[in-house]
């Protein structure tokens, strides 16, 4: 085949499948791009190019890469190098813009050869001029042509400016060869682009998807809003730092892009499983709540003891009766320091002693009268739960909260996750295991726990401690709780390495200053 003109050689054609190999292996998207215009820039020999892709909604081509190999330029929209409008496919009466010869190309599917721009009367080539305006440069040939994928659509346009005579370096329209190779290279760059836009296209629902469960598991309880998210925060912030490492412990440790997407989505999952777990367990804030706090029936129960004590005190009174009002007035006191003792203990912020339970027992003994019968003040329910030696939760409760974690894991490692992605069921389910091996759901100690675990726990545990939106507990301050913390390490129940990095890296004060700050600004 001859050189003339801008015409395609054997070599070309060979140059032609390596490409096609080439653009099938690259997964970056920009990096995809770029190569697809630089390729058929170099197979067509033209001077410039740029390659638009067509807008989410069909309405307009948007520029994505813009090359000029005389004026030494690369530029792309992905870095922000480039805020030049997009070429709306329609005017504003809704008609085809046919002017505008990418948007032609855009629309009809068919390309566009062109021997220079500023003597044609097919099109408007009011880009072209205004770029060599900007710049000195001077267009002359132009090829347009469409991409297509596997339905047909058109989804990018590249345009080709000033092809190249290989041996004068003269401007020279595109010939037929030219176009014909630019369309086949187009068709193979189509494949690709396709498949890479399909699987951002399903990671971006699949990333969705997720958020949109953390979201439904936030919202079941009205204390917990943002929990999820805030956790999943922090565990990114985390592994950040450890890819930035330079020395000590993790200096060696560095997470791929791949798999700081595992750990992220494994972090959004991780309470997946409190999905099935009731919300009266999650959000039980005093020891006799279940769908309502019993101690209103108590503290009824005690008014009506009380009610027997005034009536004695008014015919002690009536009676002049002194030692029988003393004891009346006794009797009131003591109910009184007792119910204030039991709403005390209900509250769950103090820890239950043998002596507590045993006046808990005491005070049941009372009875106190229905309509029909005489019966205990406390029932062995309401003692056992008053009996809860620390916190709100007794130990049924505890384990229906536990049973999360393996929910978790139940429900994620049935879902056929890409093989880079393979871990997430064991990362998100395992954020309540300890080093020492007393955590759940299984008990893991020491190494059998990832790095990506103990991660996301160190997270968890201290956006729980600082949590200020709880029912059953208080919130710690910050210092309250990187000294719980420091405990939990001596108890070996979490990673001493990730707790140190923690501290020296100050990664809790970047969290305070954002999500902690905005948390009390929206509550006050």
């Amino acid at each position: 085949m001859k050189n003339d003109g801008a015409s395609i050689d054997a070599d070309h054609l060979k140059r032609l499948a390596q490409i096609g190999v080439a653009l099938s292996a690259e997964k970056d998207i920009d990096r995809l791009l770029e190569k697809i215009l630089t390729e058929v820039r170099i197979i067509t020999r033209a001077d410039g190019g740029t390659l638009y892709l067509m807008s989410d909604d069909g309405s307009e081509l948007e520029f994505a890469f813009v090359q000029n190999e005389s004026l030494a330029l690369n530029m792309n929209t992905a870095e922000g190098e480039m805020t030049w409008p997009p070429v709306p496919l329609t005017h504003p009466d809704g008609s085809p813009n046919h002017a505008n010869v990418s948007a032609y190309v855009a629309i009809t599917g068919r390309p566009v050869n062109i021997s220079d721009v500023y003597a044609t009367q097919n099109f408007n080539c009011e880009g072209p001029r205004l770029f060599d305006q900007k710049t000195g440069y001077h267009s002359q040939s132009m090829l347009v042509v469409p991409m297509r994928n596997h339905e047909n659509d058109i989804i990018s346009v590249l345009q080709l400016v000033n092809a190249r005579e290989p041996e004068s370096g003269l401007v020279i329209p595109f010939s037929p060869e030219c176009e014909g190779m630019a369309l086949s290279l187009a068709s193979q760059a189509a494949v690709s682009l396709t498949n890479n836009l399909l699987i951002g296209q399903l990671e971006n629902l699949l990333d969705a998807f997720i958020q949109t469960i953390a979201v439904a598991i936030d919202e079941k309880s009205p204390y917990t809003g943002g929990h999820v998210r805030r956790v999943a925060n922090l565990t990114m912030s985390i592994a950040e730092k450890i890819n930035n490492c330079q020395e000590g412990q993790f200096a060696q440790i560095h997470f791929s892009s791949d798999e700081l997407k595992e750990l992220r989505m494994a972090a959004w999952l991780h309470d997946i499983g409190k999905i099935t777990t009731p919300d009266h367990v999650v959000d039980k804030s005093t020891k006799l709540e279940k769908v309502y706090d019993r101690m209103e029936e108590i503290k009824t129960r005690f008014e009506m003891l009380k009610q027997e004590c005034q009536r004695a005190v008014k015919d002690a009174q009536k009676k002049a009766d002194a030692e029988t009002l003393r004891k009346a007035e006794r009797e009131i006191h003591t109910l009184n320091e007792e119910c204030e003792f039991l709403v005390k203990l209900n509250d769950g912020s103090e820890i239950v002693s043998d002596e507590m339970s045993e006046r808990i027992r005491k005070i049941a003994r009372r009875k106190w009268r229905t309509s029909t019968q005489d019966l205990p003040l406390l029932t062995q329910d309401e003692i056992y739960n008053l009996s809860i030696p620390c916190g709100t939760l007794n130990d049924e409760e505890r384990d229906i909260i536990n049973n999360h974690a393996i929910v978790t894991y139940k429900m994620l490692s049935r879902l056929p996750f890409p093989r880079k992605l393979r871990r997430i069921a064991e990362y998100a389910s395992a954020h309540h295991e300890k080093l020492d091996g007393s955590g759940y759901p299984s008990g893991l100690k020491g190494e059998q726990l990832s790095l990506q675990s103990r991660i996301i726990a160190v997270a968890d545990i201290f956006e729980a401690l600082t949590a200020k939106d709880r029912p059953y507990k208080k919130g710690h301050s910050v210092e309250e709780a990187l000294k719980i913390m420091e405990e939990m390490v001596r108890d070996r129940h979490i990673d001493p390495d990730l707790f140190e990095l923690f501290i020296q890296e100050k990664i809790y004060d970047e969290y305070t200053k954002t999500e902690l700050t905005e948390r009390e600004s929206n509550s006050s």
